[in-house]
């Protein structure tokens, strides 16, 4: 029986039984094409040799050991090191600092390391390393961006990482799609994973982050690979936080605090520790909250700003914090415990570039938007935790206790959180609990409707 011709996008590797002048996945015109040997009459699959079985005792004895990167803050972002023969992406928007926390980590690594650069000459990245104060002695560098070239050096060089800068702009003249198309991305990547695991050659990929936040892509590279990280942060403040989104060999859930300095990136555990040293005074419309990442506790400031509506309707603007849930708990604010906002434009920032995505942080916000109308500050070094409900109660957030002992740990003398045990905790039931540890000003009904008109 003779099977009909397949046809193939080009650009995204999407197969179709018929041809078509534009590719119904990605839109693209002209590079539907048909498959070489598509219509080759099928045939029975003949007899082959049983594929080789290994005991799972043995791979368990045979396991090798993890090689540090050197930074702390990466190890425990890895899962505590890199693991021999592992395929590592880096993602990150441009200027973020990958080629910068690369370099720091082929500085440190203790063995050899090929360089493949894609997008910089080696003597633009050795101006780089001046900067940094990285001496490299140990690194080579290679332009040639052909995958088969590449993995034929690595085989020569047999180096302790790969680094390959970036994934764009690799190339596989064997894949057949279009030049520089996620079909050819996809076929580079696959052949880096053969040299990784079959000579046990730790490989870290750079990717740019395109507009709609896929790395090359939607979702087009990370089944691929073993670990993804993702290296987030404002340009215009020095903190990184590195985040694995996936990680075969440890926990998706960890994150890692960097610095960016003059040396390049390094750790940043200390700066929690700083936080509270840095104002010997306590602010009006700032609130400190106690959030989780994987299972390290951060402490973030919340900062809010507060004024009188001028024309039309109240503005509602937030950075570092989704405006839908912000809107939610302002109509909480002001229909269970009693602040009036209506005439009140209102501001929340997450300082250090940071996005609080966790419900216990909405007890900070709002504690820190009260504060800002107010006038009143929180107490002196304390810090929030708490979700808040439609009802107004505060709800119990996960690992509380774990949360209580790190924030006093990194300086905090007074926590504002919901019901529970410990010395330095201040429990509130509910929105208007908590809102009497601030002389919140409430406005009579005839302040009201002087301000409306």
């Amino acid at each position: 029986m003779k099977s009909g011709p397949l046809y193939r996008c080009s650009n995204c590797d999407a197969q179709f039984p018929k041809w078509s002048g534009r590719c119904f996945d990605c839109g693209r015109w002209g590079t539907v094409l048909e498959i070489e040997g598509g219509s080759a009459p099928a045939t029975q699959a003949a007899a082959v040799a049983p594929a080789k079985t290994v005991r799972a005792a043995d791979v368990r004895d045979a396991l090798p050991a993890r090689t540090t990167t050197g930074s702390a803050e990466v190890d425990r972002v890895l899962g505590g090191g890199f693991v021999p023969g592992s395929l590592i992406l880096l993602a990150g928007e441009p200027g973020v600092g990958k080629s910068t926390l690369i370099l720091s980590l082929a500085e440190r690594i203790g063995g050899p390391v090929l360089y493949v650069c894609g997008e910089e000459s080696p003597e633009q990245i050795a101006l780089r390393m001046r900067r940094l104060g990285c001496a490299g002695a140990q690194l080579s560098f290679s332009s040639d961006t052909d995958a088969d070239a590449v993995v034929a050096a690595a085989r020569a060089a047999r180096p302790a990482l790969l680094i390959v800068d970036s994934v764009q702009t690799l190339r596989a003249a064997a894949s057949g799609s279009e030049s520089g198309g996620i079909g050819e991305m996809r076929a580079a990547i696959a052949t880096l994973a053969g040299v990784a695991k079959k000579d046990g050659i730790t490989t870290v990929v750079i990717g740019q982050v395109t507009k709609d936040g896929g790395v090359a892509g939607p979702k087009t590279l990370e089944h691929l690979v073993d670990v993804v990280l993702s290296l987030e942060g404002d340009e215009s403040r020095p903190v990184r936080i590195l985040r694995a989104t996936k990680n075969r060999f440890g926990s998706s859930r960890e994150v890692g605090l960097l610095e960016m300095t003059e040396k390049g990136l390094t750790d940043a555990s200390a700066a929690q520790a700083a936080l509270f040293s840095e104002r010997a005074v306590p602010l009006p419309g700032t609130a400190v909250a106690v959030i989780r990442e994987g299972s390290r506790t951060l402490l973030v400031e919340v900062q809010a700003l507060t004024n009188k509506t001028v024309f039309g309707y109240p503005v509602r603007r937030a950075t570092g914090f989704d405006t839908n849930r912000l809107n939610v708990l302002l109509a909480v604010l002001e229909r269970r415990g009693g602040v009036s906002l209506a005439n009140h434009d209102v501001y929340v920032s997450v300082a250090g570039g940071i996005t609080l995505d966790e419900p216990a942080a909405d007890l900070a916000v709002v504690l820190a938007v009260a504060s800002a109308l107010s006038g009143a500050p929180l107490p002196a070094k304390s810090a929030v935790f708490g979700e808040l409900g439609l009802t107004g109660e505060v709800r119990a957030a996960p690992d509380a206790q774990t949360r209580i002992s790190d924030a006093v740990r990194l300086g905090t003398k007074e926590l504002i959180g919901p019901t529970g045990k410990h010395a330095q905790l201040r429990a509130v039931s509910d929105v208007r609990a908590a809102l009497s540890l601030l002389q919140v000003k409430k406005e009579t009904p005839r302040e009201q409707r002087s301000a409306a008109s």
